[in-house]
């Protein structure tokens, strides 16, 4: 329930006149409320004016807007709330720009403060209207604008002292720094590369906490990164850019300058060390050798590379343990599992994907045994797509039982009978931190036309499935659930909807 504050604040902002008239003698005090109000009813206009005058050093989103996540269900219609978004940034270009042109106005008059626009952990249905990749784009465009209209305002003769240097140097006291997410491609290279060049002597500054980055060459890659803050990165995510082993061996050093970097993730780069190429002995001995140099990395994700056999080679060299290891679909062998087992990441992996790994060729009892080992820490588990059958849960029902911590437990794709899920959900009962198990569609409820999978996959089709018997099934797991106490846990198909924790969020 709002509190009546902010629902005085909701009825101030829908009068956009009354309030710019008001603003002047609004204490400062409640320029979060209103501005939580105005963003959470699309008041494009109140936003541009707070921010305008805002008396605080810091606006951070996290901070202001998580309440609304609880309006997602019933936002009102109207502008996209990106657009407030982009209000604020806008805000921030304006108040630069006007404080160029007239550094010295008056101190009765109310001014920015602002030094920090947080826009780290957007609340969820921001980024629904506005994508990581668009705030991107916006923030570049905004850091160009500002620089450009500074580099033009020190050529008109600005009156400022110039530096040791001999150049004028820009007024610094009054520059923002801005926080945020950023995720690049090959189609916003350029303008996100010019701004993060501009850093140095720009006004409006970005600082990078999670880099993303997709089809970008080598050289690319290595540009953008060469030009972060080195202080401030925490993760790096490489997708989809082909870099394969000699393009990664290019790129890790660039890493090892980001002290604080804990994650890194490389999926879909194009490894595979089953093929016979000359020098990929070596290659993976030099990529080892790097990784061994993040000496901060917690998690680590090589999702989709064929690394058969090869992953003591690639890990070994790791100095401090990983909690969170993402292996998804890279053909691991039962050595593969074994040395994991006897690794000094056993000890500590709190997340493990093992997804599309087939256990029907010798790799269950290994299987087994690793999670036998990892099951104290151990707070999320994903054997999505692996083809297990009933009697293989059966078989690892009693070392899943054991893994005390666990939270979330991903299972979809497999191969399970209605029957089996219900035995699944009774034993797993006495795992107290079990909030979420994302289940496959039950054999028994598919078209008898498709009740085998397409190509040998584990994944089953929504449209194959028998709607009536389907539903059946899912209400006998719901009744479960109630009568067994455990309502607060969810139980579901719907693999978009929940998606996997982060780690950063476990």
């Amino acid at each position: 329930m709002d509190s009546l504050l902010f629902l005085c604040a909701r009825h101030l902002v829908r009068h956009e006149s009354d309030f710019r008239r008001a603003l002047a003698i609004l204490p400062s005090e409640l320029y979060p409320v209103l501005f939580s109000a105005a963003f959470l009813d699309r008041r494009t206009l109140v936003v541009r004016d707070l921010v305008a005058v805002w008396p605080f050093p810091v606006l951070s989103f996290q901070r202001l807007l998580p309440h609304l996540d609880r309006h997602h269900l019933h936002r009102p219609k109207g502008l996209p709330r990106n657009l407030c978004v982009e209000a604020t940034i806008m805000a921030i270009v304006a108040h630069l720009r006007q404080t160029l042109e007239d550094p010295d106005r008056g101190m009765s008059e109310r001014r920015c403060c602002l030094r920090v626009l947080d826009m780290i952990d957007l609340p969820h249905d921001v980024p629904a209207g506005m994508s990581l990749w668009s705030t991107t784009v916006s923030l570049a465009k905004a850091c160009l604008e500002v620089s450009k209209h500074q580099n033009e305002h020190l050529k008109r003769g600005s009156k400022r002292q110039k530096g040791p240097s001999g150049a004028l140097e820009p007024p610094q006291s009054f520059s923002v720094e801005i926080r945020a997410d950023l995720f690049v491609n090959s189609t916003s290279f350029v303008v996100l590369r010019d701004a993060l060049q501009a850093n140095t002597t720009s006004l409006l500054r970005l600082k990078c906490r999670d880099f993303h980055a997709e089809e970008l060459s080598v050289g690319s890659t290595v540009t953008l990164l060469d030009s972060l803050d080195v202080c401030s990165l925490r993760r790096v995510d490489l997708r989809f850019n082909n870099l394969g082993l000699s393009g990664l061996c290019v790129v890790l050093p660039h890493l090892t300058k980001f002290p604080n970097l804990l994650s890194l993730r490389l999926p879909y780069s194009n490894v595979d060390v089953r093929r016979f190429v000359s020098g990929t002995d070596a290659s993976l001995r030099q990529l080892a050798g790097q990784l061994g140099s993040l000496l901060g990395l917690k998690e680590l994700n090589f999702g989709s590379s064929r690394l058969s056999g090869n992953l003591r080679n690639l890990l070994s060299d790791l100095q401090t343990p990983l909690e969170s290891l993402e292996l998804a679909f890279c053909s691991l062998l039962p050595d593969d599992f074994n040395y994991l087992r006897q690794s000094l990441h056993a000890s500590a992996l709190r997340k493990l994907d093992l997804s599309g790994h087939d256990f029907n060729e010798g790799r269950l009892q290994p299987l087994r045994q690793l999670l036998e080992k990892i099951s104290p820490s151990l707070l999320h588990l994903d054997l999505m797509e692996c083809r297990l059958t009933d009697s293989q849960l059966h078989y690892l029902l009693p070392v899943l039982c054991r893994c005390s911590q666990l939270r979330c437990l991903g299972l979809f794709g497999n191969l399970f009978s209605t029957p089996a899920l219900k035995v699944l959900l009774e034993k797993t009962v006495v795992l107290p931190h079990l909030r979420l198990v994302i289940y496959p569609y039950p054999l028994d409820c598919y078209i008898t036309d498709h009740l085998r999978p397409p190509s040998g996959s584990g994944w089953f089709f929504e449209d194959a499935v028998d709607r009536a018997r389907f539903n059946a099934a899912k209400a006998e797991l719901c009744q479960l659930l109630l009568e067994l106490g455990r309502s607060d846990a969810v139980w579901t198909t719907n693999l978009p909807w929940h998606g996997a924790p982060d780690y950063f969020d476990l």
